[in-house]
């Protein structure tokens, strides 16, 4: 998935322990091969190649999983959106040599294919058709959570009372450390990524983080994320992180983004309209702010 996943268990016998990450590397693996853009044989592949031709018939994992991820576009109103995959990656570099932003009609016509609304489910016959030509899914934004749900899903099954699954940064924990005490983590300081800004406990819990300090540009002295809104085409500017705290990892990776691109005020105001969800939120001037259900340390 272009991830690393480190994976943590605690048990008391450590070839049993080796054995059963093992299984949950598979499972991952197993994963990545129904979702990857870059096999012929993955189901995302068949329904890009189709995209304005013809439905494609899917797994129910699958199928599920895009209708999971409708929902949460519907939410966000698009600012999730797994047609994501048809941005013209030629345009946004991200680079040394990414010294102005495109004018606004060469941006907005960039993003003219993305619309989760043109993504036609047919529950009846599990397929899924891409309306329009040149749609292209991707499930870059859900796809290693939903992978670490699975794996941790897979843990539990094979009796592993407590662990961790940490998809680079987005986690899903169980049951406690190996002291009896909660799973706890440290939010990264956007300015200084080694370092910590405060604690929490997350047993029982997922934690995904969206953040513009891996890879930006600054033009004109203002600093530009990674990330490109869906409805203007351009990059998004004014928060530097998003941490999603709640019991789903794939929800919590769904959703980090979408808050980055909607901003403080409105993101805060989707995730206090919902249950079991909490969020922190770093701005571009080191303000924080959470949701109401949170407490930080």
């Amino acid at each position: 998935m272009g991830n690393r996943f480190a994976i943590t268990v605690s048990d008391k016998d450590a070839k049993n322990a080796e054995s059963n990450i093992d299984k949950a590397v598979a499972e991952i693996s197993r994963i990545e091969n129904l979702l990857t853009t870059f096999s012929e044989n993955s189901q995302t592949f068949r329904i890009n190649q189709n995209a304005g031709i013809m439905p494609v018939e899917l797994d129910s994992e699958v199928f599920s999983l895009i209708e999971r991820a409708g929902r949460i576009s519907k939410l966000t109103d698009g600012a999730f959106d797994l047609s994501y995959g048809s941005l013209d990656k030629s345009l946004w570099n991200f680079d040394k040599n990414m010294t102005s932003l495109p004018d606004i009609e060469t941006a907005k016509n960039n993003v003219r294919l993305i619309n989760y609304r043109n993504i036609i489910l047919d529950k009846t016959n599990q397929t899924v058709f891409l309306k329009d030509k040149g749609m292209r899914i991707g499930f870059g934004g859900i796809g290693k959570g939903f992978a670490a749900d699975r794996a941790a899903q897979l843990l539990k099954k094979l009796g592993v009372e407590s662990g961790i699954v940490n998809a680079s940064g987005d986690l899903i924990t169980w049951g406690n450390n190996i002291n009896g005490q909660p799973w706890t983590i440290s939010l990264a300081h956007p300015d200084l990524p080694t370092k910590a800004f405060s604690e929490l406990n997350i047993s029982n819990l997922a934690v995904a983080t969206s953040g513009n300090y891996e890879k930006f540009v600054i033009i004109d002295g203002k600093k530009y994320s990674h990330t490109i809104d869906p409805k203007t085409g351009l990059p998004i500017s004014g928060i530097k992180s998003v941490s999603i705290i709640c019991p789903i990892a794939e929800l919590a990776d769904a959703l980090a983004t979408p808050v980055t691109i909607l901003g403080v005020e409105k993101g805060l105001d989707l995730i206090n309209q919902m249950n079991n969800v909490a969020c922190v939120i770093i701005d571009d001037h080191n303000f924080v702010y959470k949701s109401d259900n949170i407490k930080i340390s």
